[in-house]
């Protein structure tokens, strides 16, 4: 079991943060790319690798928009070289990085072809020819030159070093179906009730299976809010913000995706409507939606430190590669701190055990 970690995507902390990660022995770090709320990602990932030596560094996640997908390859395979075979990129629809543009995520057919076409350029191929998402319609061939150059990345298609595995992260099924087909790796973030997770993993595998590929090829890993505190009523109050965030992924165009019990389905279907996207992942204490007595424990892996142990146990039972676990967002509360120890001391090495 990998266990993975969430860093402050702002560059002036990136060494540090990742220096720490790999002191504190987590398997990789994951830096989100918001334009508009942070520098640099890749800038990011590059500090990150240069203070390191053991950790995988990544995106968590990009977004098939932003970038066209022959940059956002040679900008990962950069940070490959750095690390020498330590990158992974993680990607998605798009949220905050389009939502602070006006937009809303990509639609899925077009996530689909950004992929495949992000796929061919980082395997050193020539992608096959059609419309790129992010230019407007321009007809190179009008141009007064004997020879047009290849459309792959050349130093890439020279490198020793193996591919960067694409990690598509998911929600709904057909995102989780796109990463099964196209991806190395799917990451699936659905809360952590067993089943839904099931549910999430079972999408992914079935399409990976349907389009002929090895089922030992497709790694599959979670996104999870896990705060373990001794009080119980600290660990809810520290997982809170990020359970809003993250719940809204569940019902972000209306019904909610995926099992879940009547109960549980209303408050995803009313978080997102309610959501001030004005405090992404910075919701403090009291602000936002309202969330019903328990829904934070079931959505999330809140509480007593053997608690979480034993449900993030259940979890990785499912088939599960690695845990991307997020935790408390208030970097100032003296409780983060006592949280993020009991999991490193307490909670980790239950798991790495197992």
């Amino acid at each position: 079991m990998q266990l993975w970690v969430p860093g402050l995507p702002i560059a002036r902390f990136a060494a540090a943060q990742a220096e720490r990660a790999e002191q504190r022995g987590w398997d990789g770090i994951v830096f989100a790319d918001s334009q508009n709320l942070a520098g640099d990602v890749y800038v990011t990932l590059a500090l990150a690798a240069a203070a390191t030596s053991r950790i995988a560094i990544g995106t968590g996640v990009t977004n098939p928009y932003t970038r066209h997908p022959a940059v956002t390859a040679a900008a990962i395979a950069t940070i490959q070289e750095l690390t020498q075979g330590r990158a992974v990129l993680g990607i998605g629809r798009g949220d905050s990085a389009l939502a602070y543009l006006g937009l809303a995520p990509a639609p899925v057919p077009a996530f689909e072809r950004y992929v495949e076409r992000l796929q061919a350029y980082l395997a050193g191929e020539e992608p096959v020819a059609g419309d790129d998402e992010t230019l407007a319609s321009i007809d190179a061939g009008s141009l007064p030159l004997g020879q047009l150059p290849s459309r792959r990345i050349e130093w890439l298609a020279r490198s020793a070093l193996p591919k960067v595995p694409v990690d598509v992260v998911g929600t709904g099924p057909r995102v989780l179906e796109v990463g099964g087909r196209l991806a190395e790796r799917v990451t699936v973030s659905v809360g952590a009730d067993p089943a839904r997770v099931e549910w999430a993993l079972d999408v992914a595998r079935r399409a990976h299976a349907a389009a002929g590929l090895d089922p030992d090829a497709l790694s599959l890993g979670a996104y999870v809010i896990v705060v373990a505190h001794p009080q119980a009523a600290v660990a809810a109050r520290l997982a809170r913000p990020s359970v809003l965030s993250f719940a809204r992924f569940s019902a972000m165009h209306g019904p909610a995706v995926g099992p879940a019990a009547d109960a549980d389905r209303a408050v995803l279907e009313a978080i997102a409507p309610a959501y001030d996207m004005t405090r992404h992942f910075r919701h403090r204490e009291g602000e936002g939606p309202s969330l019903p007595p328990g829904f934070v424990e079931r959505f999330g892996v809140v509480g007593a430190p053997d608690a979480c142990a034993e449900r993030l146990a259940g979890l990785a039972a499912l088939g599960l590669e690695r845990l991307v676990i997020v935790g408390p967002t208030a970097p100032t509360d003296p409780a983060t701190a006592e949280a993020e120890a009991c999991f490193v001391e307490e909670v980790a090495p239950v798991l790495r055990a197992g």
